[in-house]
């Protein structure tokens, strides 16, 4: 499928989308880049969530182009879509930064918002969002030790980049700050939606031991999803607190994804936009990032709430990403 095909396609579902069938003659015109799935249960749901709501708070003033599901060679094209016509273009993932950043600068009356970017140079149209991934992914650990049953945890995660690499990595330092030895398995599939591949991940960590698994998947998490359904084991989930909506996962991380995408377009809406370099994780309140813990056998809650404190004050030092 081509990348016109595409974005005739997103253009119709944003027309379905939206739930105001007519727009306003001031409505603010934002464009938004979804990479992957937008049902994928992870990042790019969270994403889309926050889009929603967005929508459902302005209705007729706010205008939305989306586009979905693209491959990464399509990426600059599908911003340089975006940035025609649009006042703000938001890119969710660090994935689509590289392309933001080069694109930026033959927009440069144009604002954009990367949900998931790093510090570091950038055009002054553009605000990298850092989500701050590895202070809850330690909190996360420290609760996956708590549910444990046989003493052994389990990551897998998508592309093996700096962010990713440092959210499993301090996963790894929670689950030993409670228990110091604990089997901790981490894996990279190399792809955020190859399904087979973190199926096969995570059966071998269960083969291991590990009863409990976190990830960084967007679609790939089917196949986290398949292997603990198979061997009874259980997931946190990541992004989204979807507690009751699945036995499968007795607590989820909550990486505030779709809050970013309404932060940037709630600051075009009352005109104080910034661009630069803005970190949000547990700083930024329960909406940014926090724990759910929709099984509470065995976690120590106070505990939990302490290692947020100790991560906030800088007495738990983590990671950046």
């Amino acid at each position: 499928m081509g990348i016109s095909r595409r974005l005739f396609v997103a253009a119709v579902a944003v027309a379905m989308l939206t739930a105001t069938p007519v727009i306003a003659d001031d409505a603010k015109k934002v464009g938004i880049l979804i990479p992957g799935s937008k049902s994928d249960k992870g990042w790019m749901e969270s994403g889309y969530n926050g889009l929603v709501a967005a929508q459902k708070k302005y209705g007729d003033k706010l205008e939305v182009q989306m586009i979905e599901n693209i491959n990464y060679a399509d990426m600059e094209q599908a911003i340089t879509q975006l940035a025609i016509g649009n006042e703000l273009v938001i890119g969710v993932g660090g994935q689509t930064q590289a392309a933001v950043i080069k694109i930026a600068k033959r927009f440069p009356d144009t604002k954009f918002s990367i949900v998931g970017g790093n510090d570091g140079p950038a055009p002054t149209n553009v605000a990298g969002y850092d989500v701050k991934q590895a202070e809850i992914a330690f909190v996360a650990g420290a609760a996956a030790a708590m549910l444990s049953e046989n003493g052994a945890v389990s990551y897998v995660g998508g592309m093996e980049i700096p962010s990713i690499v440092n959210a499993g990595k301090e996963f790894g330092n929670g689950a030993r700050y409670i228990n110091p030895d604990i089997k901790y398995f981490e894996n990279y599939t190399g792809d955020f939606d190859d399904v087979a591949k973190s199926k096969e991940a995570t059966l071998a960590a269960i083969a291991q031991g590990a009863d409990v698994h976190y990830h960084i998947l967007n679609l790939g998490l089917r196949g986290m999803e398949q292997a603990a359904r198979e061997k009874a084991t259980h997931i946190i989930g990541s992004y989204t607190d979807y507690c009751g909506s699945d036995p499968l996962y007795p607590a989820y991380s909550i990486t505030g994804v779709g809050y970013q995408v309404e932060y940037a377009i709630d600051a075009l809406v009352a005109g104080n936009w910034k661009a630069g370099y803005k970190p949000f994780g547990l700083a930024m309140g329960p909406s940014a990032s926090d724990i759910a813990i929709c099984e509470s056998k065995g976690v120590d809650m106070k505990k939990l709430e302490a290692i947020k404190a100790d991560i906030l004050s800088g007495k738990i030092k983590v990671l950046e990403g």
